[in-house]
């Protein structure tokens, strides 16, 4: 038997156990302190209105509420509050997907025909259910229809009936060429899941995922529910908001129909540190990754996975996440398995740059520099543009686009050009599409988007100049060759193939730091050039020049730099309307 005394901690301990319980307390408040000073300025400029929810060590440090829920009645956001999750919703199909295959209903890399019948043979014959679950499957997006939204978003159609609206369309390339992301693919595996199990894909999400985890307050966003702590969606027009446009939630089905709240997204995070919902061997699977996606991330299963900055610093971890945009909401989480650290934003008001908060956020919990936000060079050009016109809203544009209090944002600028083309406004959104090259001139996207206006403008010949640069800049570009063919311009000097000798080949491989614990590797089979980022796959580049390649599986080419003395030093990568130098480790 213990003698009492061992019982009773010493004096000394109990008084290092109390610091060390004040310390780690006042290590979180502080770091919650920190992130919600940064919300709240997001807010303030007009950048966010939504629930916020942030973890660390797998514990929560801070969840709030900015903004209101609905305007109408001045209900404000809380961590509780429902909101759309939009294309978040595609990591729940994959789960139920991946449950279906451990079950062994389901052959990931058999036909989709296999289990649709009554699907197209000439396509479906060649997809597989894995190509639908890594956007790699050729089928094209049906959101990105002309005039989908004004002519078929309102319907409301079964699962069965609109598929109908795009199986019998051109494969846009062959499966598992490339990436590119396609809600038509997880829409379709919405419909194998209910052929396979009998069942809804709503009663399956609350059977197989939300039951057993005990997501209370999650599920597909029925309009007509009555549904407690629903976030009204709003819109930006100029710096006011109006109601989002109605969408009949049988549209997004599995690619983008849920809701949830923080608090729910919280315990489907910790949930997936566990084998509750599916074994380690699938849970694996599910994370892995398997092809370029967005930016420097890799598409897994309903995921992006890759490395992601802390702050503005120039340290980076990985991070598996996920962003989503459904009418009146754009939504973000973010999770790093290192620390079971945790991010999730969702915003009411779409558009708000959630990938910069997240950002922000991650440098707070790795006590690393951030950024705080800038008023939007974008948003105050656009108000300027619609209350004055577009020589007003240049003349502005030019007094704030190098101003320390404003961002001035790519991403930001392309996406007012097209609000400004969905207002019937094609020549102010071709000029604002100009100032966009003028200030990002090595980005094939503004290029591109330069040419579309253009040609909507009937200006053909300046059209087929600016999407000519959009492929030079970027040779993977097909969306830009086919335009030009449409134009009726030759583009066989455009793809003529490019051949480097083999000596020089040889003077590329290698391994570059592209960012701390960021390795890009090199290497050469026969005459093909390999790369492979950590953690990731292998991918073949192609010769643009001697020194220049480019990926045909994402939007992304690689620079191979000489030093003074000609050997080479270091390689430059372009991607996203970034660039990352990384110099050649020494072996």
């Amino acid at each position: 038997m213990k003698s009492i005394s061992s019982f009773i901690p010493s004096i000394k301990g109990m008084i290092m156990l109390s610091l060390l319980l004040v310390c780690s307390v006042a290590f979180s408040q502080t770091k919650a302190d920190k992130i919600d000073e940064l919300i709240s300025k997001y807010t303030e400029y007009g950048k966010f209105n939504g629930s916020v929810l942030v973890a660390n060590q797998g514990e929560v440090i801070y969840k709030k509420g900015f903004g209101m829920a609905n305007m109408e009645w001045d209900i404000p956001n809380a961590p509780n509050t429902k909101h759309r999750l939009g294309s978040i919703t595609k990591q729940f199909t994959a789960m139920l997907i991946l449950q279906l295959a451990e079950a062994g209903k389901i052959d990931l890399q058999a036909p989709i025909t296999k289990y649709l019948p009554n699907y197209p043979k000439e396509s479906g014959d060649k997809i597989t259910t894995h190509h639908l679950l890594t956007h790699t499957s050729g089928i094209p997006n049906y959101t990105s229809f002309p005039k989908f939204m004004q002519d078929e978003s309102i319907k409301p159609y079964t699962p069965d009936e609109f598929i109908k609206k795009f199986q019998d369309k051109d494969l846009d390339f062959a499966p598992g060429e490339r990436f590119s992301y396609s809600n038509s693919g997880y829409f379709l595996l919405g419909v194998i899941a209910e052929k396979l199990s009998g069942k809804t894909y709503q009663e399956l999400l609350h059977e197989k995922i939300f039951k057993p985890i005990n997501m209370d307050n999650t599920g597909y966003d029925n309009h007509g529910d009555i549904l407690k702590n629903r976030a009204t969606g709003y819109e930006k027009n100029g710096k006011n908001y109006r109601n989002s446009k109605y969408l009949d939630m049988s549209i997004p089905y599995a690619a983008g129909s849920m809701y949830s709240t923080t608090e729910d997204l919280y315990l489907w995070d910790q949930a997936l540190y566990t084998n509750k919902l599916l074994s380690q061997e699938y849970m694996e699977m599910y994370f892995k990754p398997y092809v370029p996606a967005f930016g420097n991330s890799y598409y897994a299963y309903g995921w992006g996975v890759g490395y992601s900055k802390l702050g503005k610093s120039n340290d980076s971890i990985y991070t598996i996440g996920h962003g989503g945009g459904i009418n009146g909401f754009n939504t973000n989480i973010s999770r790093t398995p290192k620390d079971k650290s945790l991010v999730v934003l969702l915003n009411n008001t779409g558009g708000a740059p959630l990938n910069q908060i997240t950002q922000s956020i991650r440098g707070i919990l790795h006590n690393k520099a951030y950024d705080f936000p800038k008023k939007s060079v974008a948003n105050e050009f656009l108000d300027v543009i619609k209350d004055k016109g577009i020589n007003a809203g240049i003349a502005y544009y030019n007094t704030i686009k190098n101003s320390d209090g404003y961002d001035l944002n790519e991403g930001e600028m392309n996406a007012m050009g097209y609000e400004l083309m969905g207002m019937d406004k094609t020549f102010e959104a071709s000029q604002v599409f100009k100032l966009i090259i003028d200030a990002f001139p090595k980005s094939s996207n503004a290029y591109d988007s330069y040419g579309e206006a253009l040609m909507n403008l009937g200006k053909n010949d300046e059209a087929i100049t600016n999407y000519r640069k959009s492929v030079e800049l970027n040779p993977n570009n097909q969306n830009g060759i086919d335009y030009l063919k449409k134009l009726g311009d030759d583009v066989s000097d455009l793809v003529k193939e490019v051949v480097v000798a083999d000596n020089i080949l040889e003077t590329y491989t290698g391994k570059y730091q592209l960012m701390p614990g960021f390795i890009l590797t090199v290497t050469k089979e026969g005459n093909q050039l390999k790369t492979q980022a950590t953690g990731q796959p292998v991918f073949d580049i192609f010769p643009k020049s001697e020194n220049e390649f480019f990926l045909k599986v994402v939007q992304a080419q690689l620079t191979f730099n000489k030093n003074d003395s000609g050997v080479v030093d270091s390689v430059t990568l372009f991607q996203g309307g970034r660039e990352i130098k990384g110099k050649r480790l020494i072996e």
